[in-house]
Protein backbone atom coordinates (compact mmCIF):
# COMPACT_ATOMS: atom_id res chain seq x y z
CA UNK A 1 0.00 0.00 0.00
CA UNK A 2 0.64 3.80 -0.78
CA UNK A 3 2.00 5.78 2.31
CA UNK A 4 2.36 10.05 2.66
CA UNK A 5 4.10 10.86 5.43
CA UNK A 6 3.92 14.41 6.69
CA UNK A 7 6.33 16.50 8.59
CA UNK A 8 7.28 20.11 9.71
CA UNK A 9 4.04 21.37 11.24
CA UNK A 10 4.07 23.03 14.52
CA UNK A 11 3.42 26.49 16.63
CA UNK A 12 4.79 29.67 14.79
CA UNK A 13 4.04 33.33 15.22
CA UNK A 14 1.81 35.70 13.02
CA UNK A 15 4.15 36.75 10.22
CA UNK A 16 6.40 33.34 10.45
CA UNK A 17 7.34 31.06 8.07
CA UNK A 18 6.67 26.79 8.27
CA UNK A 19 7.88 24.03 6.06
CA UNK A 20 5.51 20.82 5.21
CA UNK A 21 6.80 18.01 3.84
CA UNK A 22 5.38 15.42 2.28
CA UNK A 23 6.76 11.83 1.50
CA UNK A 24 4.86 9.16 -0.28
CA UNK A 25 6.55 5.43 0.23
CA UNK A 26 5.55 2.33 -2.22
CA UNK A 27 5.97 0.42 -5.04
CA UNK A 28 5.48 3.56 -6.66
CA UNK A 29 6.44 4.46 -10.31
CA UNK A 30 4.10 7.93 -10.89
CA UNK A 31 1.62 9.61 -9.08
CA UNK A 32 -0.27 12.29 -11.48
CA UNK A 33 -1.22 15.02 -8.57
CA UNK A 34 0.17 15.91 -5.19
CA UNK A 35 -1.50 18.08 -2.92
CA UNK A 36 -2.04 19.71 0.36
CA UNK A 37 -5.39 20.68 2.16
CA UNK A 38 -6.35 21.11 5.71
CA UNK A 39 -9.30 20.99 8.30
CA UNK A 40 -9.85 23.55 11.07
CA UNK A 41 -11.71 22.40 13.94
CA UNK A 42 -15.66 22.64 12.65
CA UNK A 43 -14.72 23.70 9.31
CA UNK A 44 -14.64 21.32 5.81
CA UNK A 45 -11.23 20.12 4.39
CA UNK A 46 -10.14 22.93 1.96
CA UNK A 47 -7.60 22.97 -0.94
CA UNK A 48 -4.75 24.61 -0.31
CA UNK A 49 -2.74 23.93 -3.22
CA UNK A 50 -1.78 21.12 -5.57
CA UNK A 51 1.17 20.52 -8.27
CA UNK A 52 1.11 17.62 -11.05
CA UNK A 53 3.44 15.64 -12.52
CA UNK A 54 4.06 18.31 -15.31
CA UNK A 55 4.36 21.32 -13.07
CA UNK A 56 0.94 22.82 -13.30
CA UNK A 57 -0.06 24.58 -10.32
CA UNK A 58 -3.29 25.71 -8.59
CA UNK A 59 -3.35 27.65 -5.08
CA UNK A 60 -6.10 28.81 -3.12
CA UNK A 61 -7.24 32.64 -3.19
CA UNK A 62 -5.97 32.91 0.37
CA UNK A 63 -2.72 31.36 0.34
CA UNK A 64 -1.82 32.14 -3.22
CA UNK A 65 0.63 35.28 -2.26
CA UNK A 66 2.15 33.57 0.69
CA UNK A 67 2.28 29.96 0.08
CA UNK A 68 4.86 27.30 -2.77
CA UNK A 69 3.90 24.20 -3.25
CA UNK A 70 6.92 22.04 -5.09
CA UNK A 71 7.71 18.30 -5.46
CA UNK A 72 10.33 16.21 -6.45
CA UNK A 73 8.97 13.75 -9.40
CA UNK A 74 11.41 11.26 -8.31
CA UNK A 75 11.38 10.70 -4.47
CA UNK A 76 7.52 11.37 -4.60
CA UNK A 77 7.71 14.22 -2.78
CA UNK A 78 5.70 17.29 -1.93
CA UNK A 79 6.61 20.35 -0.12
CA UNK A 80 4.79 23.25 0.60
CA UNK A 81 6.74 26.60 1.74
CA UNK A 82 4.22 29.19 4.11
CA UNK A 83 5.12 32.39 4.54
CA UNK A 84 3.78 35.67 6.24
CA UNK A 85 1.44 32.97 8.28
CA UNK A 86 -1.87 34.02 9.68
CA UNK A 87 -3.68 32.97 12.65
CA UNK A 88 -6.71 31.72 10.24
CA UNK A 89 -3.70 28.97 8.36
CA UNK A 90 -4.49 27.59 11.67
CA UNK A 91 -5.68 23.58 10.85
CA UNK A 92 -4.24 20.39 10.47
CA UNK A 93 -2.34 20.10 6.73
CA UNK A 94 -3.12 17.01 4.84
CA UNK A 95 -1.24 15.67 2.22
CA UNK A 96 -2.89 14.00 -1.03
CA UNK A 97 -2.14 11.88 -3.73
CA UNK A 98 -4.21 11.22 -6.50
CA UNK A 99 -3.49 9.08 -9.67
CA UNK A 100 -0.70 6.72 -8.56
CA UNK A 101 0.87 4.34 -10.68
CA UNK A 102 2.17 1.37 -8.95
CA UNK A 103 4.81 -1.06 -10.82
CA UNK A 104 1.87 -3.47 -10.07
CA UNK A 105 -0.39 -1.32 -11.95
CA UNK A 106 -2.54 1.69 -11.17
CA UNK A 107 -3.34 2.43 -7.45
CA UNK A 108 -6.75 2.79 -5.52
CA UNK A 109 -9.20 4.95 -7.29
CA UNK A 110 -9.74 6.88 -4.03
CA UNK A 111 -7.27 9.58 -3.32
CA UNK A 112 -4.66 9.08 -0.93
CA UNK A 113 -3.90 10.31 2.29
CA UNK A 114 -1.25 11.28 5.17
CA UNK A 115 -2.45 11.54 8.64
CA UNK A 116 -1.89 15.33 8.88
CA UNK A 117 0.44 17.56 10.29
CA UNK A 118 -0.80 20.38 13.07
CA UNK A 119 -0.08 24.01 12.03
CA UNK A 120 -0.95 26.84 14.72
CA UNK A 121 -0.50 30.52 13.95
CA UNK A 122 -1.04 32.18 17.44
CA UNK A 123 0.97 35.05 19.51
Amino acid sequence: QVQLVESGGGLVQPGGSLRLSCAASGNIVRINSMGWYRQAPGKQRELVAVITSGGNINYADSVKDRFTISRDNAKNTVTLQMNSLKPEDTAVYYCKADGVLLSTGWGKLEDYWGQGTQVAVSS
